[in-house]
């Protein structure tokens, strides 16, 4: 489920990414690196478990899938908040800065 959850972010965030392309103001290209990142690395781990313990893998209980889906949104989440600072440092739309030296 974290395969999947993360999968689905990372194609949600290149559409919109891609639709926007040429000029990338809110950086959504960093948030769609980290999406696809964590979609490779939950890859590997579902190939390595696998290879542990077989067919297995493909038979989960609902309770570790519940659990799964949940770790790929706190992912998911943690990705945004990430991608939030990186804009309030970045600042690309000089927002953050104009709101700093307003003069009262």
């Amino acid at each position: 489920m974290t395969l999947l959850t993360t999968v689905f972010a990372a194609c949600i965030c290149t559409a919109i990414w891609y639709k926007n392309a040429p000029n990338d103001e809110m950086l959504v290209s960093a948030l769609c690196f980290m999406y696809w990142g964590a979609s490779l690395m939950w890859l590997i781990d579902a190939v390595v478990e696998y290879l542990e313990i077989g067919a297995q893998y493909f038979t989960p209980e609902p309770a570790d899938m519940l659990n799964d889906f949940y770790l790929g949104l706190s992912v998911i989440a943690l990705g945004l908040v990430i991608w939030v600072v990186i804009l309030l440092v970045k600042d690309p739309k000089g927002a953050v800065k104009a709101s700093l030296f307003k003069k009262k």
